[in-house]
């Protein structure tokens, strides 16, 4: 390998991780670290002072231009829109490639409030730890507005981001409890183990058949996940993983992966249950 061809590999995992969190879909980051590479490649790299600070760069406005006009997509997306989830075996430490335990997909719902500058700025400063001044060169801003950007995105975003992490012993009780009252078909205990407000995702995208919109409430998340499970006309298979650094439920049929569950665990329950069916964001996981 030439040097360039060295220097982009060694940042190549933190330009995906950054792609990914602008965009929330795994095609659309490789296509944008793709495109960073045709431009490092032709760019006079003898120049380049600091080769990760000008990659993050290209990378990052790569990323904003995509986010616009992926925007306007989103707003005709058919029943609630969740990022393209990212899995790993609970044991696996090649989930955090990506840095993905930092990117779950409550917060990257979240970061859909925000605009793609606002985005970027949260991406890089909250997830990646960049100094103001380095987000400034990023974005053709100074720290001084990147520093009110930064805080006016955090009160857009909101609690996603100041989540507190759930100890293992506990998160193994609550998926299994999960788990076993939803493979049981035990709707009092599956409503026992969500919180009494809970929200149920459910994103389809329109090409399988998934709640239209949000459900709301223990009890009314337990009966549609045990009403699911019930019109399941093949012997699935249900494996643990990690999704976007949450735990979570991998479900496969005869043809493969045919459903992603993302649990968002706080106080000793389920607070949010995220499910992704849409084909289309399961392909690269298949």
């Amino acid at each position: 390998m030439r040097p360039v061809d060295d220097v982009f590999t060694a940042c190549r995992p933190r330009l995906l991780g950054v792609a990914y969190a602008m965009l929330g879909a795994v095609d659309e980051a490789e296509d944008v670290v793709q495109e960073a590479w045709l431009r490092w490649r032709d760019a006079d790299t003898d120049a380049v002072r600091n080769a990760e600070a000008f990659l993050v760069t290209v990378t990052t406005r790569l990323a904003i231009d995509r986010l616009r006009s992926a925007r306007a997509r989103r707003e005709t997306y058919v029943g609630p829109w969740l990022p393209e989830p990212l899995l790993a075996a609970p044991d696996d430490p090649a989930q955090a490639v990506v840095e993905a335990e930092q990117l779950s997909l409550a917060l990257l719902v979240a970061m859909e409030r925000l605009n793609p500058v606002e985005r970027a700025v949260l991406v890089l400063r909250d997830v990646f730890d960049l100094e103001y001044s380095e987000i400034a060169d990023a974005l053709a801003k100074t720290p001084a507005n990147c520093r009110q950007i930064a805080r006016r995105a955090r009160e857009r975003v909101g609690e996603p981001v100041r989540r507190f992490p759930v100890a293992p012993e506990e998160e193994e009780r609550v998926v299994a409890a999960f788990l076993a009252a939803a493979t049981a078909g035990d709707v009092e205990g599956l409503t026992a183990v969500l919180a009494a407000d809970a929200i149920l995702y459910s994103d389809g995208g329109g090409v399988v058949p998934s709640a239209r919109k949000p459900i709301y409430g223990a009890s009314k998340a337990a009966r549609f996940l045990i009403g699911v499970q019930r019109k399941i006309d093949f012997e699935a298979v249900v494996s643990l993983v990690r999704v976007n650094g949450d735990p979570g439920v991998r479900v496969d049929g005869p043809d493969g992966l045919v459903s992603v569950l993302a649990l968002e665990i706080a106080d000793g329950v389920v607070a949010n249950v995220r499910i992704v069916n849409n084909p289309h964001k399961l392909a690269h996981l298949s």
